[in-house]
């Protein structure tokens, strides 16, 4: 039996963890539960399903509305945790397992916090490890991070096919997201509503956002860096529409190993919170039996260039992918507000990060000091003033 903890439940991977731990109640125990405050009902009926002893909240008046809403339900309190550290406090509880769900660069302080108690972090927060670099893979041991994202979920189960000198390359596979094919001229016009009309997956504002510039699938690049220990020459980007290969090792001797299955994410999450072992009836497997077509084409860099600024700016490290990140964000919330056309997004992250670039050499340097959280932090505040001015500056 493991205890598990889980930050972020009431979003789309804490909902479905739920689901494939409420399917395995002989194999995970939930002690932790937070959430954003965004639904405190669908919260509260989490609470009384898997009735964990410690709930966290950001907010004291999101704790009392909780309280209010679990006395209404006949569900039994349990101890609730408020504030800005609420997630980190559970994240620190010394679980057996954390899944990270939070979105953003919110999840940064919980995933060091779980790394921190010792415990295994099932990571589906890539911005935490982003962000945070090698001051969060040195801040736990080898194996300690499981990779929640299908992507690198996939190529975690692959590379158990091989030993580390015998990997050629890491490839990551990109649904193309719902404006594949598009010229920059078609994208001038996108509205929010075209770009949270993801083909394949259903997955929460920003993430879905970020898929559609192809920002997400730039993060990916980054955490699978970070991950597994690759140079950036070794990472490839391809697109496969149909999202059931979900991504391929090549071995040196030209063998490819890919992880295939139908598009659910319960299938990484359920891996997560049992690594290295598989549990049964998860998700439904591909039918064999039926015609189908997996087809794959070179991503358009040209049309869609996050990914290569992705890539300059892991392959820079220090505090860029921080300013990366926290520029991204502000823009996707523009964006959403109407304040940003859809190709500003891209656009107005590149020139932030250009123009951090410019104020701080010393990222350039070959023996720049080791990053701290503290810089971390400043770099976040900083790139999201310097976002929201370039934002004004050009609407």
């Amino acid at each position: 039996m493991r205890d598990v903890v889980i930050l972020g439940s009431t979003g789309s991977i804490g909902t479905q963890a739920l689901d494939v731990v409420l399917r395995h109640k002989d194999r995970f125990r939930v002690i932790g539960l937070s959430a954003g405050g965004s639904d405190i009902d669908r919260l509260a009926d989490h609470i009384g399903a898997v009735r964990p002893s410690h709930v966290g909240v950001p907010r004291e008046d999101t704790a009392l509305a909780l309280k209010e809403v679990l006395d209404e339900k006949g569900i039994p309190q349990p101890i609730i945790h408020s504030g800005p550290d609420a997630s980190s406090e559970l994240a620190g509880m010394g679980a057996h397992v954390v899944l990270n769900a939070i979105t953003g660069y919110a999840g940064l302080e919980p995933t060091l916090a779980t790394l921190q108690a010792g415990s295994t972090l099932a990571l589906a927060n890539k911005e935490s490890l982003v962000v945070g670099g090698e001051l969060v893979t040195e801040a736990g041991v080898p194996g300690q991070i499981v990779p929640v994202d299908s992507e690198h979920s996939a190529l975690a189960q692959a590379l158990r096919s091989g030993t580390d000198h015998e990997v050629a390359r890491l490839i990551l596979t990109a649904s193309g997201g719902p404006f594949r094919g598009y010229t920059r001229e078609q994208l001038s016009t996108v509205t929010v509503d075209d770009a949270l009309a993801h083909p394949t997956w259903d997955m929460g504002r920003v993430v879905t956002i970020n898929s559609s510039t192809l920002v997400n699938k730039g993060l990916e690049l980054i955490e699978a860096a970070l991950l597994f220990s690759i140079d950036w020459d070794k990472i490839q980007v391809v697109v496969h529409p149909q999202s059931v290969v979900h991504s391929m090792v090549e071995f040196q001797d030209g063998s490819t190993i890919a992880q295939c299955s139908p598009p659910d994410m319960r299938l990484p999450i359920a891996l997560g919170l049992s690594w290295p072992d598989r549990l049964e009836d998860v998700a439904q497997p591909c039918d064999w039996t039926q015609a189908s077509t997996w087809t794959f084409e070179p991503l358009d860099s040209d049309t869609f260039p996050a990914v290569e600024l992705a890539r300059t700016v892991g392959q820079i490290g220090g505090t860029l992918p921080a300013v990366f990140n926290a520029a991204n964000e502000e823009c996707v919330d523009a964006f959403c507000e109407r304040r940003l056309e859809f190709l500003g997004i891209v656009d107005t992250v590149s020139s932030v990060v250009a123009s951090y670039l410019s104020e701080h050499p010393e990222l350039s340097q070959d023996h720049r000091p080791a990053t701290t959280l503290d810089d971390i932090r400043a770099a976040d505040a900083l790139a999201r003033t310097m976002t929201r001015e370039a934002i004004e500056r050009n609407s």
